[in-house]
């Protein structure tokens, strides 16, 4: 009888292990290809050879790259190489990318970015906001951009304990933010268990100096997070989930769900059009690729264009798809007058006219 029970919890053990496995893969969109949607006047960035993982512009051209991420478990073409800024002058007539140098007694050897933010203060002081994970760890550093050098301050590393696995940043004051922690656990083990069993132990947390809080949880793997032009939504990409949660924001900073936009790709990072508040993704079509690295069946990339998301009815739209014969994992998509940015995880970064 013992034997029988035996045999039977073992049954249901591996019955639940094989639901959650197939669950997972579905998660991953792991059977999925793409169709090319190719834009005519493209080029890959010469001096980004290694991941672009986001990307932000500011009003005045200049563009913002996260370079070199590394993590565990995620294939680099650079993996001894430390992470970096680099930035585009998106108005000169051939722009290309510099890496921009970094204050002395940063620990430049460590450097890890991901997600990134800029904020400009009344002062036209500008802000750019890092998530950095230095040997797997996380932290927010805070730089003041120095332009006429072409250099990056370092003031200021935030570490918190509701902080434990930072993905994305979306700065909202000198010093404040939201930011997604696409885990709630900080150990690897821990974070896999997560995924896995599908946890949605996710968040979406609110810093500042005087307060630190949770203001949205729920999320399968909370990543990409931006603002609205007229500041008063957040938006939330769900990569496991393939969703885009739009959450209002309220005077105490606190937020309140107000729908929810079912995609067919993993959304990553979120761009705004601040002229038409359409939203810009870096999607994975098929995530399984992107973890699990074959260069003869590269990750695939996708940018979708979301407009009118507060409507019943908004309008996506599939500007551009490859089979990562030119571009492998994108990340996100950020344009500026004309001119659309796709960065990638770990790979290149392609500059279109459109």
């Amino acid at each position: 009888m013992g034997r029988l029970v035996a045999v039977g919890l073992l049954g249901i053990a591996l019955a639940l292990l094989g639901e959650r496995l197939l669950a997972l893969r579905n998660r991953l969109k792991a059977s999925r290809e793409v169709e090319s949607v190719d834009l005519p006047n493209c080029h890959l960035i010469k001096g980004i050879e290694a991941g672009s993982e986001d990307i932000d512009i500011l009003p005045n051209g200049l563009a913002f790259f996260s370079a070199g991420l590394k993590f565990p478990g995620l294939h680099s073409f650079a993996p001894d190489k430390p992470g970096g800024i680099l930035m585009m002058d998106l108005k000169e007539e051939k722009p290309r990318a510099r890496e921009l140098r970094i204050s002395r007694g940063f620990d430049l050897a460590s450097f890890n970015p991901h997600g990134i933010s800029t904020f400009i203060d009344n002062d036209d002081t500008v802000y750019l906001f890092v998530v950095n994970h230095p040997e797997f760890k996380n932290t927010v550093e805070i730089f003041k951009f120095e332009e006429a050098e072409n250099s990056l301050l370092h003031l200021k590393t935030v570490k918190h304990e509701l902080l434990p696995s930072v993905n994305d940043i979306t700065a909202v004051g000198p010093a404040h933010f939201y930011a997604t922690n696409d885990h709630y656990f900080s150990d690897p083990f821990l974070k896999y268990l997560e995924t896995y069993l599908n946890l949605h132990w996710a968040n979406v947390v609110y810093y500042s100096p005087n307060e630190v809080k949770v203001v949205a949880e729920g999320f399968d793997s909370a990543n990409g997070i931006n603002i609205s032009p007229d500041n008063k939504y957040i938006y939330v990409a769900d990569v496991l989930a393939h969703e885009i949660h739009v959450l209002e924001k309220h005077p105490n900073m606190n937020l309140t769900q107000l729908k929810v936009l079912e995609l067919d790709t993993l959304v990553d990072n979120l761009s705004i059009d601040p002229s038409s508040g359409d939203i810009w993704v870096g999607c994975h079509p098929n995530g399984q690729k992107l973890f699990v690295y074959d260069p003869n069946n590269p990750p695939s990339s996708e940018v979708l264009r979301i407009q009118n998301i507060l409507s019943e009815k908004p309008t996506v739209t599939t500007v551009y798809a490859n089979n990562g014969s030119v571009l492998q994992g994108s990340s996100v998509a950020s344009v500026y007058d004309g001119k659309l940015l796709i960065g990638t995880l770990y790979h290149r970064a392609l500059y279109c006219e459109l």
